[in-house]
């Protein structure tokens, strides 16, 4: 079996300098293709140079919560040029996040609203983080154009929500925090979702 790591942060300082080692460990456990996440713009920009440097390397690029409000139409013309380039598959991580609220919530609601327009213009997938935050994330979601899809990752959310975000063009990521033993909700929820909308990944080095 061929796994893809939907989401993992081979851009992040542990992995500099070694990416290729861990490319390596991936492949020997049946990992064949990571997807490395954005989240700001020096995230964003190693994410792509990663996709250039290696075939089985791909990129995402966006705004995560956390600095939301450093978004401007200077970073919204970078993003652009960014998901124009090879190998680069998708607008994330973009959302919000409510438990660390490192920008204020109404700049998160608008900057993950605004972000979807574009990844949807530019007929790109949207890749979320939502923590804390699934009312908010839900309606914008209801209220966005997902046609080209959106993947909810790390999902932690029980079955109600799961059954919510079914009903939009949306697919849940399940992390390392499924197998946590008093992860209840995850694991009713991961056993509960349709087969053909679920991905994993590692969100690696996070868990």
């Amino acid at each position: 079996m061929e796994i893809i790591d939907n989401h993992t942060h081979l851009n992040d300082e542990p992995f500099r300098g070694k990416e290729q080692y861990y490319l390596v460990r991936a492949k020997a456990l049946g990992v064949t293709k990571v997807i490395c996440a954005g989240q700001d713009p020096d995230f964003n920009q190693r994410a792509v140079d990663l996709a250039q440097k290696f075939d089985n390397v791909y990129a995402m690029v966006g705004y995560c919560p956390d600095v939301a409000k450093d978004y401007d139409q200077k970073a919204e013309d970078e993003l652009i040029k960014q998901l124009k380039m090879p190998k680069v598959v998708a607008m994330g991580e973009i959302g919000l996040d409510y438990y660390w609220d490192e920008s204020p919530r109404d700049v998160q609601r608008e900057v993950f609203a605004r972000q979807i327009e574009v990844a949807h213009d530019l007929k790109m997938p949207v890749d979320i983080h939502t923590r804390d935050a699934f009312p908010d994330c839900y309606d914008i979601l209801k209220n966005s154009n997902l046609e080209y899809g959106a993947i909810l990752h790390s999902f932690n959310g029980g079955v109600d929500w799961l059954n919510k975000f079914l009903n939009l063009n949306v697919y849940f990521s399940y992390s390392g925090v499924v197998s946590f033993t008093k992860a209840i909700e995850v694991h009713e929820s991961a056993k509960a979702a349709p087969l053909d909308r679920i991905l994993v990944e590692t969100d690696a080095p996070h868990i």
